[in-house]
């Protein structure tokens, strides 16, 4: 199965190891991921804030790349993904908008008419792969393994993966098809703090501290992100949220595509164990190694 991909500018560096998991699972599964010629980033969401049509643009123009491409653009970052859907919808539904937009593109030679589809790896892997395909791929069961599912705010919101905006169950059902144990976590579509460590840490922290503790609440032995700045949150800030609250948090934060990998029995170094701060490989061999011994 092929797919049009947009990476986003985080995959190259903090998001390595959900970069190299992320194609290594896909080539298990069989799925090509075309990487769009010359994209630019999206903006994130503070451009938004400050030039509605400039961002709106710049993120048309890898809409527009990628319809001369493929029907169907899929993103692996949450805030990726929610910025081309967004300026998809936004197009669809305001033709005063949409002739703004294509007249900034003109500039670069581009429209966008709007015939693309835009997906998150996460729903492309649990809708278009599905059960059975994933099942069959199971060469080591995560069992025994207690994840936290975190799909952070902006995959569901304002416009879903497909997926119940206040409860979203793609990753339990993904994780529970691959033998984990997957713990009811409350807090699994609360918003991670995004970029307010830069301007409220107290605010910032105590957002990160609810996800830590929820998931320590729940006896869960790592947290699992399909976004690159939730990830980048709860791992890294970690120190800094047990500082400020005097807790001893020590959860590993890990991509959902590196555990996919594992069961899938590619090798932990193979999907970027060892990228991230709080160490995940020391949980993972104790807590799979128990139930294989």
């Amino acid at each position: 199965m092929k797919y049009a991909f947009y990476p986003g500018c985080s995959m190259e560096v903090n998001a390595a190891a959900y970069d190299v998991s992320m194609r290594a699972v896909a080539k298990v599964l069989d799925m090509e991921l075309a990487e769009i010629d010359d994209w630019n980033c999206c903006g994130a969401t503070e451009y938004f804030s400050q030039d509605e049509l400039t961002a709106c643009s710049v993120v048309a123009r890898n809409l527009a790349i990628a319809e001369g491409e493929s029907n169907q653009l899929v993103a692996s970052c949450a805030a990726c993904y929610c910025n081309l859907a967004k300026v998809d919808k936004l197009m669809s539904e305001d033709a005063e908008m949409k002739q703004k937009i294509n007249e900034a593109l003109s500039a670069g030679q581009l429209k966008y008419k709007g015939g693309v589809r835009v997906r998150h790896l996460l729903d492309v892997i649990c809708s278009d792969i599905g059960e059975e395909k994933i099942k069959e791929k199971v060469v080591r069961p995560l069992t025994g393994l207690r994840i936290a599912p975190y799909y952070g705010c902006q995959a569901v919101r304002p416009i879903s993966i497909g997926d119940c905006t206040e409860y979203p169950m793609q990753m339990d059902h993904l994780f529970e098809w691959l033998g984990a144990e997957v713990v009811d976590y409350p807090v699994k579509a609360h918003c991670c703090g995004g970029h307010m460590p830069q301007i409220s840490e107290e605010q910032a922290f105590e957002l990160q501290r609810r996800l830590l503790q929820s998931a320590v609440d729940y006896d869960a032995d790592m947290i699992l992100c399909m976004c690159p700045m939730c990830q980048l949150n709860l791992d890294a800030y970690q120190p800094r949220v047990n500082g400020m609250f005097g807790t001893n948090f020590k959860m590993p934060i890990l991509y959902f595509t590196q555990l996919v990998g594992i069961a899938f029995g590619l090798e932990p170094k193979a999907v970027g164990f060892g990228k991230e701060l709080v160490a995940g490989l020391p949980v993972l061999k104790k807590k799979l190694e128990a139930v294989s011994a």
